[in-house]
């Protein structure tokens, strides 16, 4: 079997200036492609909402990406797609702790998807495992995989 592979790279310059807006540059490299986002929170957290919260991107993130593998991959399976649609319960849980703020836990993402098509469901179920399989979002969500570095005066040091 002859197996190719490919690279997908992303940087990102995140600047805040005080308030709890963030506003960061994505370049998709691999693509030659940018993009200006923000964040924000709501007045909950001290923010004004002049843009989403990172969470209703994370959600965002992961349904646009099992949606465009399941579009995508059904065009390379043959396998017809008429429309996705997908209800996504995307729930975390905040502990306050005594000593300070309060320390974030996911309690899990349930994504009902529904595939509209002629098709038997023994081909959809095959287009999903494929979509899941070819999700970078659902890809990401290993444990360990991410990775934080502070700056110690000119010195980055593993957190």
């Amino acid at each position: 079997m002859n197996n190719k592979s490919f690279k997908l790279k992303f940087t990102g310059n995140a600047l805040n200036k005080g308030s709890m807006r963030n506003d960061i540059d994505v370049a998709f490299e691999s693509m030659n492609e940018t993009f200006k986002l923000a964040t924000d929170e709501g007045a909950f957290h001290g923010g004004k909402g002049t843009a989403p919260p990172p969470l209703a991107l994370f959600t965002a993130s992961l349904c646009g990406c099992v949606m465009t593998q399941i579009k995508a991959f059904g065009k390379k399976l043959k396998i017809e797609v008429s429309e996705i649609k997908i209800d996504a319960l995307m729930e975390w849980q905040g502990d306050i702790l005594e000593e300070g703020p309060y320390q974030a836990s996911c309690d899990g993402y349930n994504l009902d998807i529904d595939i509209i098509s002629e098709e038997p469901i023994e081909r959809k179920k095959k287009l999903l495992k494929a979509a899941i399989n070819g999700c970078f979002i659902e890809a990401s969500l290993k444990p360990g995989i991410v990775k934080h570095r502070l700056k110690d005066n000119e010195n980055w040091i593993t957190v």
